[in-house]
């Protein structure tokens, strides 16, 4: 088993970042440790960059942000080749997506094209400019930002898109405690400034790997296929979970109970991480108006657990 102290010391250092707010972290942390990228959506002010940054900091990665907007092209994110004069031959400049943690900032306010360059990256942790294909660092995460689709000046993301991210999340408004706390407290930009690196690449990706080697049973498997299998009937969701979303469901729930310190993965570990898997990916053909936790909520009621 990997050093459960250490993701301990990950999350106790992102709590003092990010009040009153610890599942929300763990699943975050969760996230990353089952190589997929997390998108967050909420209102502005809520502390989505301050947690992005938190990540990198606590984690000794490299980091950079890309503030999405609607005058963004690819190859701000990609790169771009300049012609130097002196060696007579074109060089390449990487663009800020050549990091170890990526911030795309605000990700709805760029045009659908600067949205898609971030696609192979994500989902091959490679990009190909100008017919190179160039591999990106290990590891390699993506926290996109997104406000809520009915501000001005958003481009909804595809489903194509949205089904790239592993997970979604909502910060939400912090408790009383928690935000008399944030009230009183530090500025979280300079609070940023002192974190130290709990734990380097080397010993995140050992966890990653870790993670897969997490034993999942059959039964818990036979559960999974039930969770697919009634969102595929008809009539239920305009679109139900892929066998990629089954995937990831089970790489995140591998990831959660290792957080957990266990070697197994136990249904109450599924049901932890579905709301956050499943929430952007499935969409009721009735009651358009649930808030995508309630969808996941009643697929939970209505599949027994084998």
């Amino acid at each position: 088993m990997p050093d459960i102290q250490l993701t301990d010391r990950i999350l106790a250092q992102l709590d003092q970042v990010i009040l009153g707010k610890s599942n929300q972290l763990r699943l975050a942390l969760t996230c990353l440790l089952a190589r997929g990228h997390l998108l967050i959506e909420d209102l502005p002010g809520m502390g989505k960059t301050t947690l992005a940054h938190a990540l990198a900091r606590t984690l000794g990665l490299q980091f950079q942000r890309i503030q999405f907007t609607s005058d963004l092209l690819p190859a701000d994110i990609l790169g771009v080749s300049i012609y130097d004069q002196e060696a007579h031959r074109f060089s390449f400049h990487p663009g800020p997506v050549f990091s170890q943690v990526v911030l795309a900032d605000e990700i709805n306010r760029a045009t659908p094209k600067a949205q898609s360059a971030l696609l192979e990256a994500m989902e091959e942790q490679q990009v190909t400019v100008e017919g190179e294909t160039r591999h990106l660092p290990e590891p390699f995460f993506v926290i996109a930002t997104q406000n809520p689709a009915q501000q001005i000046g958003t481009f909804p993301l595809p489903e194509s898109q949205l089904d790239r991210f592993l997970m979604r999340l909502e910060l939400g408004y912090p408790d009383a405690v928690a935000e008399r706390e944030l009230l009183k407290g530090r500025d979280r930009r300079d609070l940023l400034a002192t974190l130290e690196p709990v734990t380097g690449p080397r010993q995140l990706v050992a966890l990653q790997q870790a993670v897969g080697t997490n034993k999942v049973s059959d039964p818990l498997v036979d559960y999974v296929q039930a969770l697919l299998q009634y969102t595929r009937e008809p009539a239920r969701y305009h679109l139900a979970l892929s066998p990629r979303g089954g995937l990831a469901l089970l790489r995140a729930a591998q990831a959660w109970s290792l957080l957990a310190g266990r070697d197994y993965v136990l249904p109450d570990d599924v049901q932890a991480v579905l709301p956050a898997v499943a929430g952007h990916r499935l969409h009721p053909v009735e009651d358009e108006g649930l808030h995508p936790a309630e969808v996941v909520a009643r697929l939970i009621a209505q599949v027994p657990i084998p």
